[in-house]
């Protein structure tokens, strides 16, 4: 026996003011519930639980004639990116979602841990032309492509990553192999396996532990192609204006954004994902090609610890299992830790209102960040805590999930999906017209109960 609910809610914070108001009327297809706003976010999970159980009724009925309904393997909540996605492209972004939440829950139904499953939604995000990872990922200033990547098993609290690699096709990979290796205990000699790999010795690396390489020029895409070209001419024409009375003109246009609607490839970041499993173990994930035009070397938020993802399982401290993959400016990410900041007031009993805060008061707000004019990120999150079920039921394993996402950037693109749904979910976040990037925030999420009989 399984089922699900999902209610969405959606507020927009404007973080100058301090103010929260509700904006939009339209739920994303397929999803049942209605808008709320914070004061009545506990007042929706109780009412969550109640409608359970009224459910459960007819279910166990139904169990007594030998119906016997699919498990529930668990959940997965993906992202392409925080930044900037085109209506015109908004079919291919959600599809890519859509592939990913598949990939994940397929493996969650062959009984994978959580830790797989996020892992195969990865590459299935890493292999998309549209996405900025893996392959068709940003260009550096030499044009060749680095990678950087992360993952974190919550319930072994093991983290594997690399940065700046170039040569291999799903860096997610890599950084898993890491993670599994360290799992297996100290090498020879007693020394401690690495956790964090950097460039030609991360290639090195995953060839040696059979992960197969990838030429560079095999892994562009016609579409970064002409992105890095166009970036090129527009770094040449910024460093001819720097003299004389045009210094002032030069310096605002090397600072300003490229119009989206002329340069789509730009403002992409990380993708990543973040799952739970029917046991509870929660994993998340990340991957990103950097930002275009970058120096050799630099390597972003997703690979450093606590900055692009972080999973946790519940524990004598905390009964939430926690996942977080972050997406947007890698210097803002990595200057505020912002996977596990956002992990860290999951704590919290209201898990809307705590990721607002984490939101506002350690990522726009942030000391660390104070000469930032504008803040660009996102987040998704996902949380899990054990079901209480009444002395009848005891039988019943239960999770409830609560997920959402949050971002400062224009746009952020996100699809979800449990193991027991034909088709996975997916959702175009947007601030509202009028707002700016960077400013202010939206927030947006859902709650879920995941439930099965077992064998």
């Amino acid at each position: 026996m399984s089922g699900v609910t999902v209610v969405v809610a959606q507020v927009c914070r404007w973080l100058r003011r301090g103010e929260i108001t509700r904006y939009g009327n339209n739920l994303h297809d397929g999803v049942c519930g209605a808008m709320i706003g914070l004061s009545s976010y506990a007042g929706v999970m109780d009412n969550l639980k109640n409608s359970e159980d009224e459910e459960q009724k007819p279910k166990k009925e139904e169990s007594s004639k030998n119906q016997k309904a699919k498990p529930v393997g668990g959940f997965v909540l993906v992202h392409a990116g925080a930044g900037y996605h085109s209506e015109s492209k908004a079919k291919e972004y959600k599809h890519v979602c859509k592939r990913a939440c598949q990939r994940a829950v397929d493996q969650l139904n062959a009984g994978a841990l959580a830790v797989e499953a996020v892992a195969a939604a990865l590459v299935e995000l890493e292999d998309s032309p549209f996405t900025n990872a893996g392959m068709g990922s940003n260009l550096n200033l030499l044009g060749e492509i680095e990678c950087d990547a992360s993952i974190m098993d919550g319930k072994s609290l093991q983290y594997g990553a690399v940065g700046s690699i170039s040569g291999v096709k799903n860096p997610v990979l890599v950084a898993n192999r890491l993670l599994s290796e360290a799992q297996r205990g100290k090498l020879s000699a007693g020394r401690i396996p690495p956790c964090f790999l950097v460039g030609r010795g991360a290639l090195e690396w995953a060839v040696s532990h059979g992960i197969a390489p990838c030429p560079s020029e095999k892994m562009a895409t016609k579409f970064s192609l002409s992105a890095y070209k166009r970036n090129k001419r527009k770094m040449e024409l910024a460093e001819k204006m720097e003299s004389g009375h045009n210094q002032i003109k030069k310096r605002r246009q090397s600072t300003e954004p490229a119009n989206p609607t002329e340069d789509g490839s730009g403002c992409l970041d990380t993708v990543g994902a973040v799952v739970v499993d029917l046991e509870g173990n929660v994993a998340a994930a990340v991957s990103s090609g950097g930002l275009a035009m970058k120096h050799p070397g630099r390597v972003g938020q997703a690979a450093h610890y606590g900055c692009g993802c972080w999973a946790e399982n519940a524990c004598n401290m905390s009964p939430y299992s926690t996942a977080v993959s972050t997406s947007g400016c890698g210097e803002h990410l990595i200057r505020t830790m912002l996977a596990r900041e956002c992990s860290a007031a999951m704590r919290s009993e209201d898990a809307h209102q705590a990721l607002l805060e984490a939101m506002q008061n350690k990522f726009i707000s942030s000391p660390f960040l104070a000469g930032e004019d504008r803040v660009l990120g996102g987040v998704i999150v996902l949380r899990g805590c054990r079901c209480v079920e009444a002395p009848s039921s005891q039988n019943i394993q239960g999770i409830l999930v609560e997920f959402l996402w949050s971002h400062t950037t224009e746009s952020m693109c996100v699809g979800y999906m449990s193991a027991q749904d034909s088709k996975a979910k997916t959702h175009i976040s947007r601030l509202p017209p009028g707002t700016v990037p960077g400013q202010c925030l939206a927030i947006e999420g859902g709650v879920c109960r995941l439930t099965s009989v077992p064998d």
